[in-house]
């Protein structure tokens, strides 16, 4: 992961004297269930926790035990026994590399996805207000990049605020997947480690039994993870590349806060960038970036090999962390986020009522004209006013087609922005929930 982008508290779970100590509990907690089962002596299984509990693993030492037996799980069991003494004995008693090491990895996931969902409500709780705050805030709606039809800019964030409430559900579920056990030793036919260990270990670190392993946990569930992961960045991305797009110099409807001391560029001093938006959408393909590998270790050889190990030593942290800093991050820009209803109001009144179109073509057929000679002669009209030839709303009132259908004033009261917001507030019930306005 890269210290820039990473909270202290999502880098930590990635800590390898975290990875430690979650690996010592996965071993120790087996040992109690074995003790329990009289595999092994109940004295040594405690003499593991009271010598082992508290103990600060050295990380350089396992790195030198694993130069020489170019073994992970066997450097970490090793320097075990140098804290625990001959008790240690006992411990990994029929139980595999795997076992302990996609034990971890479990823990470790379920840990970074708490962290993510604390960031989604975050960002909900940022949405939700500023959607409100802004209900009626009126807006051009743009298709294509092109001017549509007015909406308000709390529709806009509502829509993103329904997106953020499925992205808290996805990884509810990511989460519920993910968290799985296995203890089930070589090629995971339980034959040297008595199944109730398993379900003691995963009841002890929050997990459940892997219902069948072939000595790994299944990869298809860490594919589905990242995917998910991935899902949730692009929500990120959609909301920073509308904010981008938003705060451009020819639109400005809305700016990221520029901070007292800010300077937004080396060379022009006048710069005010979207620089947290930018950046977000960079770490959005980094999150991403991870689905093609996750979906490449399911197809393992056989009951198991370790392609998977590498990739996952790599994609696990980086993806959580930077998911984690970039949704921290989404929830800040939006709380503070610089809105401009009257650089708003300007933009939608640009095309002089262009936006107001659709309500002349229905008013039209209303009136008995055919919707095809409704249509041409609305677009007639609105091509004149697109050249910049006359105002959309006079030259309406003077083409003698149109009026023979609509009075003067049933054509300018076809232009009230009010008729597109009638109803604002069934949507917002809709996604907020009834007496959210």
């Amino acid at each position: 992961m890269i210290p820039r982008y990473a909270r202290r508290e999502a880098a930590a779970i990635w800590s390898p004297q975290t990875r430690f100590r979650i690996m010592f509990e996965i071993e120790a907690h087996a040992a109690d269930a074995m003790a329990e089962l009289g595999v092994i002596p109940a004295l040594a299984a405690k003499a593991i926790w009271e010598r082992g509990g508290n103990a600060i693993f050295d990380t350089d030492r396992i790195d030198e035990i694993e130069r020489e037996t170019k073994h992970d799980v066997i450097a970490f069991l090793t320097h075990v026994t140098e804290i625990v003494g001959p008790e240690a004995r006992v411990l990994h008693q029929g139980m595999t590399s795997s076992d302990v090491n996609d034990t971890a990895l479990a823990v470790q996931l379920t840990r970074a996805t708490d962290l993510l969902l604390e960031d989604v409500e975050l960002v909900l709780a940022a949405l939700k207000r500023r959607a409100l705050e802004h209900r009626l805030t009126p807006c051009v709606g743009r298709s294509h990049g092109i001017h549509a039809e007015p909406t308000t800019f709390g529709l806009k964030l509502a829509g993103h605020y329904a997106e953020f409430n499925r992205a808290r559900d996805r990884l509810a579920l990511a989460r519920f997947e993910i968290a799985t056990c296995a203890i089930s030793g070589p090629v995971g036919t339980f034959a040297s480690v008595d199944p109730r260990v398993e379900a003691h270990v995963a009841e002890k670190l929050g997990l459940r039994p892997e219902p069948i392993s072939s000595q790994v946990i299944p990869r298809d569930r860490h594919a589905a993870y990242f995917a998910a992961l991935a899902v949730v960045a692009s929500s990120i991305e959609r909301l920073a590349v509308e904010i981008r797009h938003l705060q451009r110099t020819e639109v400005l409807e809305a700016e990221e806060p520029f901070d007292a001391g800010q300077k937004g560029s080396s060379a022009m001093p006048h710069k005010r960038n979207p620089i947290l938006s930018e950046n977000l959408t960079g770490l959005a393909r980094l999150v991403r970036s991870a689905v093609t590998p996750a979906l490449e270790n399911v197809a393992l050889w056989h009951e198991r090999d370790i392609s998977h190990s590498s990739v996952e030593r790599g994609i696990a942290p980086d993806a959580t962390v930077h998911l984690d800093f970039a949704l921290r991050r989404l929830a800040s820009l939006v709380e503070r986020l610089v809105v401009y209803p009257q650089n708003m109001r300007k933009n939608l009144e640009r095309l002089g009522g262009l936006v107001h179109s659709q309500q002349v073509l229905l008013a039209l057929t209303q009136k008995g004209m055919s919707r095809e000679d409704a249509y041409a002669a609305v677009q007639r009209n609105a091509m004149e006013a697109w050249s910049g030839e006359a105002r959309f709303l006079d030259l309406l009132r003077a083409d003698p087609e149109v009026r023979a259908h609509l009075s003067y004033d049933e054509v300018t009261s076809l232009f009230d922005p009010a008729w597109h917001f009638k109803h604002v507030d069934t949507i917002f019930a809709r996604v907020f929930g009834e007496g959210a306005v």
